[in-house]
């Protein structure tokens, strides 16, 4: 347990579940679409679904979206921002069965075109917990630098990656493989200790059977 544990995150009240956790949502939610957003179909379940508009979870997940951090406090106008910037978005209710009270799932369009679909959690003081990846289960906190592997399911393609990170000294705190099915599409999360330097993830880029890698810095 850390201070932030106990006395909260710096952010734009009223809730660190509602607010900050959200925003850090939002903002994950963007580094795996890997470029601006400009469609965003937000459902939000349990807690979240009920009490959004009151706790401002609705422009919490909206400016984590945009890129903005849980302490800037143009929170508070993110719908108007988005209008702006041209960002389209709507918010729909919807129960996810054996989901967090606060789950949302957020599906993103970018301006290149690119989409993803993640669902995740304010688990309490700011704290997010990502659960699923374009409908691929995936367990990470954003806490450390994380790495996402898209990539074909094929022999090798782990051992290669895990010996790369060896030889490169980054050592891999927790590693998870989801797969949609046997030699289909796969998702390889690991979270790292320390940076992942730019020429470490470019090179990654390049490893046969991958599809796309993103890098989620600790937020």
């Amino acid at each position: 347990m850390n201070v932030l544990d106990i006395i909260g995150p710096i952010m734009i009240g009223p809730s660190s579940s509602h607010t900050a956790g959200a925003v850090r949502l939002g903002l994950v939610a963007r580094k795996i679409l890997g470029e601006e957003p400009k469609q965003a179909v937000i459902e939000l379940s349990g807690s979240f679904a009920r009490t959004y508009r009151g706790h401002g979870t609705d422009k919490a997940l909206l400016a984590g979206i945009m890129g903005l951090q849980p302490d800037d406090e143009r929170i508070r106008c993110s719908p108007q921002l988005a209008q702006e910037r041209g960002l389209v978005f709507s918010f729909q209710e919807k129960e996810i069965p054996d989901a967090h009270p606060n789950t949302a799932c957020i599906h993103l369009i970018g301006a290149q075109g690119q989409e993803t679909t993640m669902v995740g959690a304010s688990t309490g003081g700011g704290n997010i917990l990502v659960t699923e990846i374009d409908q691929m289960k995936v367990s990470f906190s954003a806490q450390h630098n994380t790495l996402l592997a898209l990539h074909w399911d094929r022999p090798g393609t782990v051992a290669a990656v895990s010996n790369y990170m060896a030889r490169a000294h980054i050592n891999i705190a927790t590693f998870q493989l989801s797969r949609a099915k046997k030699g289909g599409l796969a998702i390889m999360t690991l979270e790292v200790d320390g940076e992942v330097p730019d020429e470490i993830l470019e090179h990654l880029k390049a490893f046969d059977n991958f599809i796309a890698i993103r890098l989620i810095r600790a937020a």
